[in-house]
């Protein structure tokens, strides 16, 4: 295969290494969406705090098995003061997260009306990281 095919057929929503780049789009909840979370998620991330699988699940975890959430909507482990590479537990994250978008084009680049949903939210909170820097 030529070069020129090659990046003629690039899609950068489609490619994971985007993700490194990213403010942290799928961090932030939206009507409708879940992060599940299982008992491997949580012993990863007891292992990861040093604490028990209970503090754990007291300190950061809704009774639905998903993370407690900032008043925008955003993850608790989310870090505001830098622009990338945002998440403060990226070696324990849990499942659902190392695997998004799951073999699929990123669809906060693919669909504009998600876009539209999670961009401001991402300034106004990198915004406010910065201001208390």
């Amino acid at each position: 295969m030529n070069s020129t095919a090659v990046t003629e057929n690039y899609i950068l929503s489609g490619n994971k290494t985007y993700c490194n780049y990213c403010p942290g789009y799928c961090c932030y909840s939206l009507e409708g969406s879940t992060l599940l979370l299982d008992s491997d998620d949580i012993n990863r991330l007891a292992r990861h705090f040093r604490i028990s699988d209970g503090q754990t699940r007291n300190l950061y975890i809704k009774e639905n098995n998903t993370f407690k959430t900032r008043p925008d909507g955003s993850c608790i482990f989310l870090s505001n003061d830098k622009m990338c590479s945002r998440c403060t537990i990226h070696q324990a994250r849990p499942r659902q997260c190392r695997e998004f978008p799951y073999h699929s084009p990123c669809p906060y680049l693919e669909r504009e009306d998600l876009l539209q949903q999670i961009q401001p939210r991402v300034e106004q909170a990198l915004s406010a990281g910065k201001n208390n820097s």
